[in-house]
């Protein structure tokens, strides 16, 4: 069987300082060696702050600041965790407004860990099945999502998954639905 390939496509990955790293590292990694092309998008221009668990770690260069940022430049987007980066992308509109804009695209999105919040900000998980870190249960439950707590799950081209230990199965499906293209 061929590979997937993602020859030809450009995919956003969307974080702010305190990105869980190797939710961005592997997921990026993954949509690369698939042959994609991959911007880091955030809040502002520079470079953001990653962090291994609650110990600073390595920084990254931001490609384009949300506020610049045309989903239509995109075929997907990824949403790495780590507690503070939802956060901070929660509460800035030009994140939230690029995030909804996937969604109103039906654009395939993955989503890892704590990233969901910003999912619930931006108001696009009422009827959707989904699984993140087990804390924002309550919130995406609020949200009107279906929580389930499991490594994997897609619904209609988007893929959630819950810690760092579920990256494997993440980055695979992420590659999969990518290359299937908009749901």
């Amino acid at each position: 069987m061929a590979a997937t390939t993602l020859q030809g496509k450009r995919i956003a990955f969307l974080a702010a300082d305190g990105v869980e790293e190797v939710e961005y590292v592997q997921p990026r990694e993954a949509v690369e060696q698939a042959g994609a092309t991959v911007e880091l998008v955030s809040p502002k221009p520079g470079e953001i702050q990653s962090f291994n668990h609650l110990d600073q770690s390595k920084t990254y260069p931001v490609d384009v600041a949300a506020g610049d940022a045309d989903a239509g430049r995109y075929d997907a987007l990824v949403l790495p965790g780590g507690v503070a980066n939802p956060d901070f992308l929660r509460t800035d509109p030009d994140a939230v407004r690029f995030v909804k804009a996937f969604f109103e695209a039906g654009k395939p999105v993955g989503v890892i860990c704590h990233g969901p919040w910003t999912l619930v900000e931006a108001d696009v998980v009422r009827g959707r099945r989904l699984t993140s870190w087990p804390s924002l249960r309550t919130d995406l439950v609020n949200a009107g999502a279906e929580w389930v707590d499991e490594q994997v799950v897609t619904d209609n081209g988007l893929v959630s998954s819950r810690k760092p230990a579920d990256l494997p199965a993440f980055c695979a499906k992420i590659v999969e639905e990518f290359a299937e293209g908009r749901h």
